[in-house]
């Protein structure tokens, strides 16, 4: 549980990144963490544990937590930010919305999974242009493919890939070696470790 202290500065939204982490770790591990396994992962794998991210991303508070720990490592230059729909879609809601409370003029977009045939089609959506600077967010990654997927169709569409955010990474490795293999930056919010997980 956050103490009163946190929950004080998480509503004024005058905590640093820190304490926002700390925040976030606290209600992912409340909220979101599973130990009742086994889990079939995205990867194939089993696993004893699981993250259920949207138990975070999709509340309220978690919502804001998780906006205000992202918008603490986006970089500056970023215009935009998003990725595969469904889970990234509450974290660049939450992240456009605690920029815009601190005078930060952010959008939002989303991929769809398939292009659509009918009215504006393509797979990319939000109010973003061709050559806009944007971030990929990831809820969960256990590989870096879903993100990797995200980055191969922003490209496509136009737009320039400045840096990957995920909210918890429990791909040992693999989502960051393969962002730094494009020369993508890439950030892990939470780990395993963080969370009292192997």
């Amino acid at each position: 549980m956050m103490t009163d202290q946190i929950e004080r500065k998480a509503r004024s939204g005058l905590y640093d990144c820190v304490v926002s982490n700390a925040a976030l770790i606290d209600h992912l591990r409340a909220h979101s963490l599973r130990t009742d396994g086994p889990f079939t992962l995205r990867s194939g794998k089993t696993a004893s544990w699981y993250l259920d991210a949207r138990q975070t991303t999709f509340s309220g508070e978690g919502a804001w937590l998780v906006g205000a720990a992202v918008l603490d490592v986006l970089s500056p230059e970023i215009e935009a930010v998003g990725g595969m729909t469904l889970g990234a879609d509450p974290i660049a809601m939450a992240t456009a919305m605690v920029a815009s409370s601190r005078g930060r003029d952010l959008m939002a977009y989303s991929i769809r999974k398939e292009a659509k045939d009918h009215g504006t089609g393509g797979r990319v959506v939000g109010p973003i242009a061709p050559g806009a600077r944007v971030a990929i967010l990831e809820d969960t990654t256990t590989t870096g493919s879903a993100a990797v997927e995200a980055t191969d169709v922003v490209l496509a569409s136009g737009l320039e890939v400045a840096q990957a955010i995920a909210l918890f990474d429990r791909s040992n490795g693999k989502a960051e070696r393969a962002f730094g293999e494009r020369g993508i930056p890439y950030v892990a919010l939470v780990s395993p470790d963080d969370l009292g997980v192997k």
